[in-house]
C-alpha cells in the first residue's frame, strides 16, 4: 500500500480500523515531499518536525478513542496565503519573506481543530496575482503531469502537491479562478465556495470582495469533507455569512435524474482548444445519460467579465497592499535617507513585476477623474453579470462548461504577455464576480497527456447541488483514478 496515494476518505477509513497510524501516514507523505519537491517546487515551507509532532498527538488521541472526525491524522497542506502561528506566511513574496504571524487564520484553526496534520505551506503566485505560479519570489512550481508545463495559478503549489501526492489535500484561494484553473491543469478537484461561506480572517488579502478559500483534493468526496470542516460563520470576518452549513457529504449522490443542467453558449469561445471543447461536450453527454436535463442558456455579459475583473481586483489590491511600506512588518529596504525614499525603495524591491503592474492599474482606476469612468462603471457591469446568473438559475439547477479554454501551457510561454496570461481565467472569472460556488473536476486528457477540467457552477450557498452533480459525473467517468507518473 502506497500511503501518499490514498484519498482522504481512504486514509481516514484505514485510521478508523487501526490499519494505519497518523505517524506512518505523515512520514510517508513527508518522504515523498523529500523525494519529489525539488523537481516540482510545490512547497515554500515544509513543516516536517511540527507535522510529526501533531501526527504523534493525533495517534495518541485516536488510540485512546478520541477520534475527532475524518480529517483527524490526515496530512493537509496550506497555500502560503493563510497565516499559521509558528510558520512563515510569505504569500510568495519577498515583501513577507521573513514574516512569522502571531495567530492562526480561521480556516487554519478549523483544520487543526479537526485534527488535520499540516505538512507545510504551498507555493503560489506572489500575493495570489497570477495564473501560472511563475511569479513566486521562491521560484516557479512545475506541473506533475509534465514538468515543462505550468500547474496553473495562483494556487499552483496546492494543485501540484495534491496531484503528485505530496499531501492528501490542500487549501487554496480563488479570486478569479485560482483554485479551479490549477485544479483543471493538474487533474484534481478544486472548489470555490460561495463568497461568504468560508471565513477570510487570516487569509492575506488580494481583492477583498472576490477572495474565497476552498479545497483542492483528489476526489469530490474529499472536497466535501474539507468543506465541512472550514465552512461557517466567523465573527472575525464581517463578510462571512451567518447561514446554516449542511453536511456536504450528504450530497454525494450518484442520482441526478431531473437535474436541469445549463450550458452557456458564451463559454464555448473562439480560440478554445478543440480537445478541451470535445472533452467538455462529452462530459455534458455523460451528465445527460445520468438523467440530467440539458438546457442551453445565455450569459450575455460574459464577454465583459475579464475587463470588469481587471479593474475591480487591481483596485482592491492597490488598497490592500498599501500596508506594505517597510514600517510595521515585512521587508524594509536598506540605505534610504528619508521616509519617502524608504517607502519607494521598499515597495520597488519587495514587490515583483506582476504585483507592481496590478497596483499601478488599480491606483489609476481609483484616481481622481478616472474613478467614475473605470471603477464605478466596472461595479455596474458586475451587477449585470450577477443578474445574468440570477436569470439563468431561474431555469436551471447548475451550469456546466469547460474550466479553461486550454490545457496547461509551457513554462515561460505567456509570462512576457500579461494579456494572454489574464485570458487564461476567462471562463472562471464570472463566477467570482457573481460570488457563486464553482467546482472543477477532471473530464479527460489531451493527446499530449495533459488533464482537462469541467466546471460546474451553482446558486449562492447551494454547494450541495454542485457537489451532487460533480460526484455523479466523477464516479461515472472515473478520471479521478488516473494520476501522474512522477
Amino acid at each position: 500500500m502506497e500511503l501518499p496515494f490514498l484519498t482522504i476518505r481512504e486514509a481516514s477509513d484505514l485510521l478508523d480500523k487501526g490499519e494505519v497510524s497518523p505517524v506512518e501516514l505523515t512520514e510517508a507523505v513527508l518522504g515523498r515531499i523529500g523525494d519529489l519537491d525539488e523537481k516540482l517546487n510545490a512547497y515554500i515551507t515544509v513543516l516536517g518536525e511540527k507535522a510529526l509532532e501533531d501526527a504523534r498527538n493525533a495517534e495518541k488521541e485516536i488510540t485512546s478513542g478520541k477520534r475527532r472526525g475524518p480529517l483527524h491524522g490526515i496530512p493537509i497542506a496550506l497555500k502560503d496565503i493563510f497565516v499559521m502561528k509558528g510558520a512563515p506566511a510569505t504569500c510568495g513574496s519577498r515583501m513577507l519573506e521573513n514574516f512569522m504571524p502571531p495567530y492562526d487564520a480561521t480556516v487554519t484553526k478549523k483544520l487543526l481543530d479537526a485534527g488535520a496534520v499540516i505538512t507545510g505551506k504551498n507555493n503560489m503566485d506572489e500575493f495570489a496575482m497570477g495564473s501560472s505560479t511563475e511569479s513566486s519570489y521562491f521560484g516557479p512550481t512545475r506541473n506533475p503531469w509534465d514538468t515543462e508545463r505550468v500547474p496553473g495559478g495562483s494556487s499552483g503549489g496546492s494543485a501540484a502537491a495534491t496531484s503528485a501526492s505530496l499531501c492528501l489535500g490542500s487549501l487554496g484561494t480563488d479570486t478569479g479562478g485560482s483554485i479551479r484553473q490549477p485544479a483543471a491543469f493538474c487533474g484534481v478537484v478544486g472548489m470555490k465556495p460561495t463568497y461568504g461561506r468560508v471565513s477570510r480572517f487570516g487569509m492575506i488579502a488580494f481583492a477583498s470582495s472576490l477572495d474565497q478559500a476552498g479545497p483542492l483534493t483528489k476526489t469530490v468526496e474529499d472536497t466535501a469533507i474539507i468543506l465541512n470542516a472550514i465552512s461557517g460563520h466567523d465573527a472575525n470576518d464581517s463578510t462571512c455569512a451567518n447561514f446554516p452549513v449542511p453536511d456536504y457529504t450528504h450530497s454525494l449522490k450518484d442520482n441526478i435524474k431531473g437535474m436541469k443542467i445549463g450550458v452557456p453558449k458564451e463559454y464555448f469561445i473562439e480560440g478554445m482548444e478543440a480537445e478541451v471543447e470535445q472533452a467538455a461536450k462529452k462530459a455534458i453527454s455523460v451528465l445527460e445519460s445520468l438523467g440530467g436535463e440539458i438546457v442551453e442558456i445565455s450569459l450575455p455579459h460574459t464577454e465583459y467579465a475579464v475587463l470588469t475583473y481587471y479593474i475591480i481586483a487591481p483596485s482592491e489590491a492597490s488598497s490592500n497592499l498599501a500596508r506594505y511600506d517597510g514600517v510595521k512588518y515585512g521587508y524594509r529596504a536598506k540605505g534610504a535617507n528619508s521616509l519617502g525614499e524608504m517607502y519607494l525603495k521598499t515597495r520597488a524591491e519587495g514587490f515583483g513585476n506582476e504585483v507592481k503592474r496590478r497596483i499601478m492599474l488599480g491606483t489609476y482606476a481609483l484616481s481622481s477623474g478616472y474613478y467614475d469612468a473605470y471603477y464605478l462603471k466596472a461595479q455596474k457591469v458586475r451587477t449585470l453579470i450577477r443578474k445574468d446568473f440570477d436569470e439563468a438559475f431561474k431555469e436551471v439547477d447548475v451550469i456546466v462548461a469547460p474550466t479553461t479554454p486550454e490545457v496547461a501551457f509551457r513554462a515561460g510561454e505567456k509570462s512576457g504577455d500579461p494579456v494572454k496570461m489574464y485570458l487564461c481565467d476567462v471562463l472562471t472569472i464570472p463566477c467570482n464576480i457573481a460570488g457563486l460556488p464553482g467546482i472543477s473536476i477532471p473530464c479527460g486528457f489531451s493527446s499530449n497527456g495533459m488533464p482537462i477540467g469541467l466546471q460546474i457552477l451553482g446558486k449562492a450557498f447551494d454547494e450541495g447541488m454542485v457537489i451532487n452533480a460533480a460526484h455523479a459525473y466523477e464516479r461515472e467517468a472515473g478520471w479521478y483514478l488516473k494520476r501522474p507518473s512522477i
